[in-house]
C-alpha cells in the first residue's frame, strides 16, 4: 500500500522542530551589529552647506559721516578645503557681523570675511570655533566644465522657508560675460530655480560642485547663473596670500568687422579677421594699439569677426583667454594695422585707474568745513545721481564730462560737495551746491580731498572763495575765521561724531592750531 500523500510533509516538518529545538538548547550567541550605511552622497552634499546671517551697514554717500541703517540679511554658503566657506561677496559685503549655521542645526557660529572680490562676487569665511568642521568635509568640486543639458541640483536657503531646499534643473547655456565692472568671466547660465536667499549654494552634478548660485534673471523664469568653478578656483589661488588682486582684463574699446564696408575700407581681404580697435584705452604713444588696429589672435588662438574663440565645445568672447593667457601684466596679441601682420604684448591689469574709483568695500572719506561737507567722487555717489544725470551734463559739470576718465595725474580725485548745507546762518541766502565739484579755493586749484584740507588749513586769508567745475553754480564766499569758528557748534546740533574722517582729521589737526 502507498504511503498517505501527506507523510513526507509531516516527516520534514519533525526533522525541522527537532532542529528549532536543539538550537534553542544551545546557548544563545548575538550577531555582531552591521556596519552603519555609508552616507548617501546628497546626505553628504547636505551637510557642506550652511545658512550664512548678516548684519550689513552699506555707506551712505549722501551723509558720508555716517552709515546706512542695518539691514539683516541671510545667504548661503558651502564648506570647503582649508575648514574654510565660500560664499558671494553680495552675502557679506559691508557685514558689521557674521553667522554661520549648519543644516539642522541650532547653533549660530560667528565668522569673519578673511577674502572677497566684489567684482567676481565670491568671499572666503573663516569660523571662530573651527570645531565646526569636525564631522563636516569639504564639497568636492568639479575640475571640468559641465556641458549643456547637464542635470544640476541647486542647494540653498531660499526666502519662503528656514530649511534646505534643492532645486533641479539643467545647464542652459556657457558664456563669458560681464560680473561687476570691470570683472568679466566665465557663467553658466540653468533652469533651475534660484531666488534670493540662495546666493552663495553650491550647484551640483554627480556629488561634485559645479559652480556657485548668485544671480538671476529679473523678470525671468527660471532663469539663473552659476559661477563655475574654473572663477573660484582663480580666485582662491589669487587670495590664498590673504589679498586678492583681481583677473587681468583690457580695457580699449572694440567692434565687430562683421560690416562688409569696413573689408575695403581697411584694404584688407576675407582672410583677416578679428575685432577692430576703436578707441585705445590711453593714447600714450608708447601704447602698443591705435585706432583702426584688427586685433587677429590672442597668443596662439584666433578671433573670429564676432570677436568669439573656440574653447572645447563652447564659443565665448576672446576675452576669456586673456586670464589663461597674460603673463606678468603682459598680453600676446596678433594685429593687422594698414595691411600688415606683427604682434604685440598689451599691458593688462585686474583694473583701470578711474578718476571716478569704486569704493572697493572701503567708506568714503569726508571733511566738514562750516555748514558744507566735502567728500571724493565715487561710482556709487554718482550712482545715486542718475535722475540728476541730464541736470549735471547741461552744467557741464566734470562729473558727468570726465565720468569714464583716468586721472590726468597721480592721486587726482575730483572733491564734491556731498551733502546739502547744514543749516547755519553763514549759508543764508545761497543756493544748494549739492554734488557741485569743488575746482577751486581762493584761486587754488584742488587736486584732491586732502588736497582741500591742506588748502583750507593752511589760509590765512579773510575770506574763503569756493568755485566750482562746470556752469550754474553759484561762488560762495564766507569769512574764514566764521567758519572755522561754527564748525564745533554746526557738528553738535547734528550728532556728527568728528569733523573728518581719522587721516583727514589728523591732517587738519597737524597745524590747525598755529594756522587757524
Amino acid at each position: 500500500m502507498s504511503p498517505h500523500p501527506l507523510l513526507p510533509r509531516l516527516v520534514f516538518a519533525l526533522l525541522c522542530l527537532t532542529a528549532g529545538l536543539a538550537r534553542a538548547a544551545e546557548p544563545k550567541s548575538f550577531p555582531m551589529p552591521a556596519a552603519a550605511p555609508a552616507a548617501k552622497p546628497a546626505a553628504a552634499v547636505e551637510s557642506t552647506v550652511v545658512k550664512i546671517f548678516s548684519t550689513i551697514r552699506f555707506p551712505d554717500p549722501y551723509k558720508p559721516w555716517t552709515k546706512q541703517q542695518p539691514r539683516e540679511t541671510s545667504g548661503t554658503g558651502v564648506i570647503i578645503e582649508g575648514k574654510r566657506i565660500l560664499t558671494n561677496a553680495h552675502v557679506v559685503g559691508y557685514a558689521s557681523q557674521v553667522q554661520v549655521q549648519a543644516n539642522l542645526s541650532g547653533d549660530k557660529i560667528p565668522a569673519t570675511v578673511e577674502a572677497i572680490a566684489p567684482g567676481i562676487d565670491l568671499a572666503i569665511l573663516k569660523l571662530e570655533d573651527e570645531s565646526f568642521f569636525d564631522n563636516r568635509a569639504p564639497l568636492a568640486r568639479a575640475t571640468k566644465l559641465p556641458a549643456v543639458k547637464d542635470a544640476v541640483l541647486v542647494y540653498g536657503f531660499p526666502t519662503g522657508g528656514s530649511n534646505l531646499s534643492i532645486t533641479k534643473g539643467i545647464v542652459s547655456r556657457i558664456e563669458f560675460a560681464l560680473y561687476n565692472f570691470p570683472t568679466s568671466g566665465l557663467r553658466i547660465q540653468i533652469d533651475a530655480a534660484i531666488n534670493p536667499g540662495n546666493s552663495g549654494g553650491p550647484a551640483v552634478a554627480d556629488d561634485k560642485m559645479i559652480g556657485l548660485a548668485f544671480s538671476r534673471l529679473g523678470g525671468g523664469d527660471n532663469i539663473g547663473y552659476i559661477i563655475p568653478c574654473e572663477e573660484i578656483d582663480l580666485f582662491l589661488k589669487d587670495a590664498a596670500d590673504g589679498r586678492y588682486e583681481g583677473k587681468p582684463a583690457m580695457f580699449d574699446a572694440l567692434q565687430t568687422f562683421e560690416n562688409p564696408a569696413l573689408r575695403p575700407f581697411l584694404k584688407v581681404d576675407r582672410t583677416v579677421q578679428g575685432m577692430i580697435v576703436t578707441q585705445a584705452d590711453t593714447a600714450d604713444p608708447a601704447y602698443p594699439l591705435r585706432p583702426w588696429d584688427i586685433v587677429t589672435k590672442i597668443g596662439d588662438t584666433p578671433i573670429d569677426n564676432e570677436g568669439m574663440v573656440k574653447v572645447g565645445d563652447i564659443r565665448v568672447r576672446f576675452q576669456y583667454l586673456i586670464q589663461k593667457v597674460a603673463r606678468a601684466g603682459k598680453l600676446p596679441l596678433t594685429l593687422v594695422r594698414a595691411g600688415k601682420e606683427m604682434t604685440v604684448e598689451l599691458p593688462v591689469a585686474p583694473r583701470r585707474p578711474m578718476l571716478i574709483p569704486d569704493l572697493e568695500g572701503a567708506y568714503p572719506q569726508y571733511f566738514i568745513y562750516g555748514p558744507i561737507v566735502f567728500s571724493t567722487a565715487t561710482q556709487i555717489f554718482l550712482g545715486g545721481l542718475n535722475n540728476a544725470a541730464v541736470g549735471l551734463a547741461a552744467a557741464a559739470s566734470p562729473l558727468s564730462q570726465r565720468r569714464s576718465d583716468r586721472p590726468a595725474f597721480d592721486g587726482e580725485g575730483l572733491v564734491v560737495v556731498s551733502s546739502p548745507f547744514f543749516p547755519h546762518k553763514l549759508v543764508n541766502n545761497y543756493s544748494q551746491v549739492q554734488s557741485a565739484v569743488i575746482d577751486k579755493v581762493n584761486g587754488v586749484k584742488i587736486k584732491n580731498l586732502a588736497h582741500l584740507v591742506e588748502t583750507l588749513r593752511d589760509l590765512k586769508d579773510e575770506f574763503v572763495v569756493f568755485e566750482f567745475g562746470g556752469r550754474r553754480f553759484e561762488t560762495p564766499v564766507f569769512r574764514r575765521a566764521d567758519m572755522v569758528a561754527a564748525t564745533e557748534d554746526i557738528l553738535n546740533d547734528n550728532g556728527v561724531r568728528a569733523q573728518a574722517s581719522p587721516e583727514l582729521l589728523a591732517l587738519w589737526n597737524k597745524k590747525s592750531a598755529g594756522g587757524n
